[in-house]
């Protein structure tokens, strides 16, 4: 019996492509799908492969201090942002 409810349940999931677990894990933790790096705020350059919050914090005051990034590679030009942290991102980003 235990194997048959195991089973349908199973099948039932995978039928539905499991959607409630899909959403759930969806407002927990948004998908970033492009970010631009003249009007992010902090916690959006964050969510970015090898940023953090100190990091992010650098881009903005970067940012405020040189005005609009030309390019995405002109993100190399703010400490702690290196041609890797670029490449990893690159997908993402947009100026």
């Amino acid at each position: 019996m235990h194997k048959l409810l195991t089973s349908a349940l199973l099948g039932v999931l995978l039928t539905a492509g499991v959607p409630a677990l899909a959403n759930e894990t969806q407002a927990d933790n948004p998908v970033v799908t492009s970010i631009n790096i003249n009007t992010a705020s902090r916690d959006q350059l964050a969510q970015l492969s090898g940023v953090g919050q100190a990091k992010a914090d650098a881009i903005v005051a970067y940012r405020e201090a040189n005005g609009p990034f030309e390019s995405v590679d002109d993100l190399m030009q703010v400490r702690g942002i290196g041609e890797a942290t670029v490449e990893k991102n690159r997908h993402l980003l947009s100026n």
